[in-house]
């Protein structure tokens, strides 16, 4: 009897022994499976934030990749539209930095037409020279004369425009904003960069936004540094980035054009001269010739078959000389 109640006694022992064994193990794989799903889901969240974090600079990067795209391809069709534009009267006047009318201007083309009309005919000119002398006095030389004060004009601006963009870089480095840089071109810059920046200076301050400002002065200025300007300007607005560097390049770029220009003309020095004297060489001799014998060369301005004979002569001249400027004028 009481060997069966030691042994029910020790047969309960084992059992508790063996359930809690088994409920401690039980207890620590749980804790330890409870910790592993912890730490999957912490490092699922940490991975998918450093992946976040990883694809946003990509993400930014390839936003404003896909900004200048589009700015640039903005700025490739505006140009293309304003080469087929055609250039009016009225900005060609501006582009001169006159301030007359185009109303004016024709007066002073019809002027000029009946001036030389009436040279040619108390000179005793036939009714075709007269004729032609009126077309060339009307609708030749005021529109040299206009193209002559454009490119003038450029020119000055070519040569001080890097200058300007020096203003620019070394103001934004200092800490100025852009607009006070485009007030000190517009104040301390000489004619035609101080006129040009003080319109694009006074547009802006009465609402008019940079972009269309810099549109207006291409369209006064059109030269391709300014283009290259207004798409700086405008990428830099949009899309953010070093404006300094940036316009500290385009300075560099455009001393770079400016001497390899010069270095053209230099080269190309040798056939300009030759150029002039054999265009100086027709109407030389023809003053001589008239000067030492007038009455051998009267009859080319009194005969009809003479007169035709000259306005040939000049015309294949004028066509010479145009070639030959075609020829040793290089564009960059």
């Amino acid at each position: 009897m009481n060997s069966d109640i030691a042994f029910l006694v020790a047969a309960l022992a084992a059992f508790f022994a063996v359930g809690g064994v088994g409920w401690v193990a039980a207890g620590a794989m749980g804790d330890a499976q409870a910790k592993k799903r912890m730490s999957r889901a912490v490092g699922g969240t940490g991975g998918a934030q450093r992946g976040r974090r990883q694809s946003g600079p990509q993400d930014q990067a390839a936003q404003r990749r896909r900004q200048i795209a589009e700015s640039l391809k903005d700025l490739e069709q505006r140009q293309k539209d304003a080469r087929k534009k055609k250039v009016s009267l009225k900005s060609r006047i501006q582009q001169a930095g006159m301030e007359f009318s185009p109303s004016a201007f024709w007066i002073g083309s019809a002027v000029a037409a009946m001036v030389m009309a009436a040279i040619a005919f108390l000179t005793g000119q036939s009714l075709l020279v007269v004729g032609g002398l009126a077309v060339v006095g009307g609708l030749g030389l005021p529109r040299w004369w206009l193209g002559f004060l454009c490119g003038r004009r450029q020119k000055a601006f070519t040569r001080e425009f890097a200058n300007s963009l020096d203003i620019i870089v070394r103001g934004v480095k200092s800490g100025l904003p852009l607009n006070e840089c485009l007030k000190i071109i517009a104040e301390e810059s000489p004619d035609p960069v101080g006129s040009e920046f003080k319109q694009l200076v006074e547009g802006i301050a009465v609402g008019v936004s940079l972009e269309d400002g810099l549109n207006r002065m291409c369209d006064r200025m059109p030269l391709p540094e300014i283009n290259f300007f207004r798409t700086v300007l405008v990428i830099q607005q949009k899309t953010g980035g070093n404006l300094a560097e940036t316009l500290g390049n385009l300075s560099n770029v455009l001393r770079s054009r400016k001497l390899m220009r010069e270095k053209i003309g230099a080269l190309s020095s040798e056939a300009k001269s030759s150029a002039a004297i054999i265009g100086s060489l027709p109407p030389g001799v023809l003053g001589i010739v008239y000067a030492t014998t007038p009455s051998y060369m009267s009859a080319m301005f009194v005969h009809p078959t003479g007169q035709l004979m000259l306005l040939g002569g000049l015309t294949w001249m004028f066509i010479g000389i145009m070639v030959m400027r075609g020829m040793i004028n290089f564009k960059i």
